[in-house]
C-alpha cells in the first residue's frame, strides 16, 4: 500500500531523513522548502521508489499555501500522510554584538515584533495553514484500502517544556504547535484521522554541527545520560511510526524524545 506523504521542510536534517523513511518504506513523498531547490532535487534523487517530487513555498505567506497542497496532492493522486516538520529559527547575531536570537533583556523592541511575528508565521501558523488545507482534502477521499483516512505528524520541540531563553518565540511556537495536535486529534478522530507530535530534543544535523563541535558541545551532549544527541534518522523512524497504522491509538499524544535530557 504506497501512500502520498507531504513532508514540509523535506531539504535537510529531519524533513530529509523523513522522506527518506517514508520512501524506503514504498511511500510516494513530496519535498517541500522553501528555495533551497537544489538541495530538496538532491534529496528528492536520492530517494528509491518513484513519484516523487519537490514543491516550493514560503509557509510564512498564507496566500500560498493552498497551492502548495493543491501541487502536492496533484502529483501524489491523494495525500495520506502529513509531516509539519517546517521551522526557522530567527538567532542570527547582531552586527556589532555576541547576541544571538532574541532574548528579552537584550533585544530592541522592532527586533523583537519582527522575531516574533516571524516565527509564528512560519512555525505555528503555517503548519496550522497547511494542516487545514491537507485534512480538507483528506475529507474529500474515501480511505485507501485497509488504511485510513490520514495520518498528521507535528515536528514539535522539547523547547516547549524546558523553554528556550534565548529564542522564547520558538519555545511558544513548538508549544503551540502541540497543543494544536492534540485539538485536532480530537476534532479529525471521528473522520479516522490521526494527528500526533513529537518533541526531539538536540539533534545532530547540519545546521547543529557547529554547535556540537564547538566548545559546548560536550555540554550539550551531557544533557542525556546516554552522552550524546539524537540523531536525524532516530527523529526520522518515530516519526514514520506515528503516521502508520499501528500507531492509531497515539493520536493525540506529544512523545518527548529527548534521550531523558528532559524529563516532566
Amino acid at each position: 500500500m504506497s501512500r502520498g506523504v507531504l513532508v514540509t521542510g523535506a531539504s535537510r536534517g529531519v524533513g530529509a531523513a523523513a522522506a527518506r523513511a517514508f520512501a524506503r518504506a514504498g511511500d510516494r513523498v513530496v519535498l517541500h522548502c522553501r528555495g533551497a531547490v537544489d538541495r530538496a532535487e538532491e534529496v528528492r534523487a536520492g530517494l528509491p521508489g518513484s513519484g516523487h517530487a519537490v514543491v516550493t513555498a514560503d509557509l510564512g505567506d498564507s496566500a500560498a499555501i493552498p497551492s502548495l497542497v493543491d501541487e502536492s496532492a496533484a502529483v501524489l493522486g491523494r495525500i495520506d500522510v502529513l509531516v509539519n516538520n517546517a521551522a526557522l529559527f530567527v538567532d542570527e547575531p547582531v552586527a556589532g554584538s555576541r547576541r544571538i536570537g532574541h532574548p528579552l533583556a537584550e533585544t530592541p523592541y522592532d527586533e523583537w515584533v519582527a522575531a516574533w511575528r516571524r516565527t509564528l508565521a512560519v512555525n505555528l501558523e503555517g503548519a496550522a495553514h497547511v494542516t487545514w488545507c491537507v485534512a480538507r482534502q483528506m475529507l474529500d477521499k474515501e480511505p485507501m484500502e485497509g488504511g485510513r483516512r490520514g495520518a498528521i505528524v507535528n515536528v514539535g520541540s522539547r523547547g516547549a517544556y524546558r523553554g528556550e531563553p534565548d529564542v522564547p518565540a520558538y519555545g511558544a511556537a513548538k508549544a503551540g504547535l502541540h497543543a494544536l495536535g492534540q485539538s485536532l486529534a480530537v476534532s479529525l478522530a471521528p473522520h479516522d484521522i490521526t494527528v500526533t507530535s513529537i518533541a526531539p530534543g538536540f539533534i545532530a544535523t547540519d545546521m547543529t554541527e557547529s554547535f556540537l563541535a564547538g566548545p559546548g558541545g560536550d555540554a550539550i551532549r551531557a544533557q542525556s545520560p546516554f552522552d550524546r544527541v539524537a540523531t536525524a534518522e532516530e527523529v526520522a523512524d518515530a516519526v514514520y511510526w506515528l503516521a502508520s497504522p499501528q500507531a492509531t491509538w497515539s493520536s493525540g499524544s506529544v512523545l518527548d524524545f529527548n534521550g531523558a535530557s528532559y524529563l516532566h
